[in-house]
């Protein structure tokens, strides 16, 4: 295993952590196959990761008693251990302490490693930072609870610069990041700008929720035409562990030949590993994808903000990552979420394409003229409906 220098204490981290969002499942998701999984995750420490990380949410609240779990037997000295605050549960201050001491309690143990504000946008830092949350971090790091605080992220890059520079104690950022985001969320910019501060950077979705590992086939055809032979799985994994602005990439691992396939990407991987016409066939790679968006949206914003509440570009690109990946029983989930997170009050507004009002002051700000109120019904009656993505340009 190869590691990294993570923080200023001189602890370096394995180049691969264990995510525990994707465990294997029996039965019923989201219900955790435990044997296997645990053999999973004790295989991994055993060959050298250890940094292993888990949320409160994750297998509908399960996965931190099962990290517990699987983490006795002396497994829970190996590693370092991250878990995150349900920032949208957070209503007053007394919620702090009382997720905290619950997420310590089922993850049997007196202290975390890394606590990391979970999925912060603009509106959710807004509130914990209103309720105190970094002053009651302190408390939390003083007392023993809390190794020190950290976040994860989604949303725009100035929202994620603006919370980077509000804390001189973080302890880490984590981010949305592989070859295909590097213009979105934090994208390429923060992970840069965080390495700037000294921020050690943790990177989810390295494979895009496995979206990167079965191309189609003109993608394939820039792999095979590649003067170095990786899997694709691969070739996503050396292009984040080619920078070393990148401290750790998480993987959520579902099988065992998964670990052991990551786990020897992670043996070879190395700062500056590709050469430039490595980085030239990636490059390559993220065009031909974006070439087979039928939506000609670069995520710009200029639609937004809509007078219905409506996400334009989320929605066009999850139509469009259907297309793109070959996966649209992948989009219809992801859009099926956006109903469930609403309904569930991780989000205020329910931003999918069925409540586009047909107003059109979105088209006329588009710099690509799409035509926008075309669009929304055909990606509700795709995405929400379940009808057949259109053969052909639909527009």
């Amino acid at each position: 295993m190869k590691y990294r220098p993570f923080c200023q204490s001189g602890w370096k981290v394995s180049a691969l952590g264990f995510g525990c969002m994707r465990l294997p499942v029996a039965g019923q998701p989201p219900t955790i196959d435990e044997p296997l999984a645990t053999r999973m995750v004790r295989h991994a420490i055993d060959h050298g990761v250890n940094y292993v990380d888990t949320a409160y949410g994750y297998h509908g609240g399960s996965s931190e008693r099962f990290v517990g779990r699987a983490l006795e037997d002396g497994y829970r000295h190996k590693v370092k251990l991250a878990t995150k605050m349900p920032t949208w549960l957070i209503k007053a201050s007394a919620d702090f302490d009382r997720y905290l001491n619950e997420q310590l309690d089922k993850l049997k143990t007196d202290r975390i490693d890394f606590y990391l504000l979970h999925a912060l946008n603009r509106d959710r830092w807004a509130n914990v930072c209103g309720l105190g949350v970094l002053d009651w971090a302190e408390r939390a790091v003083r007392d023993g609870r809390i190794g020190g605080l950290g976040f994860s992220f989604h949303d725009a890059y100035p929202v994620f610069q603006e919370i980077v520079d509000a804390y001189d104690r973080w302890a880490l950022c984590q981010i949305q990041y592989n070859y295909m985001d590097v213009s979105n969320q934090a994208g390429t910019r923060g992970l840069r700008y965080a390495a700037s501060k000294g921020l050690p950077v943790v990177v989810m979705e390295p494979l895009l929720g496995g979206k990167l590992v079965t191309p189609p086939p003109l993608v394939t055809k820039c792999w095979d035409e590649a003067p170095t032979r990786r899997s694709p799985a691969h070739w996503a994994l050396e292009w984040l562990w080619n920078q070393a602005e990148v401290s750790v990439v998480l993987s959520g691992m579902s099988a065992m030949d998964q670990v052991e396939e990551n786990l020897a990407c992670a043996d070879a991987s190395q700062i500056g590993s590709l050469n430039a016409t490595e980085l030239a066939v990636v490059d390559r790679v993220r065009e031909v994808y974006r070439s087979l968006s039928p939506i000609p949206c670069t995520r710009c914003g200029y639609c937004m903000p809509c007078p219905s509440g409506v996400d334009i570009p989320g929605n066009l690109a999850m139509y469009g990552a259907g297309v793109m990946f070959g996966t649209p029983q992948t989009a219809r989930r992801d859009y099926a979420i956006l109903l469930r997170l609403y309904e569930a009050g991780m989000v205020p507004a329910d931003t999918r394409a069925v409540h586009c009002a047909q107003c059109g002051a979105c088209e006329e700000k588009c710099p690509q003229k799409i035509p926008i109120r075309r669009w929304m019904p055909l990606v509700h009656a795709v995405l929400g409906e379940g009808k057949p993505y259109p053969e052909g340009e639909p527009f």
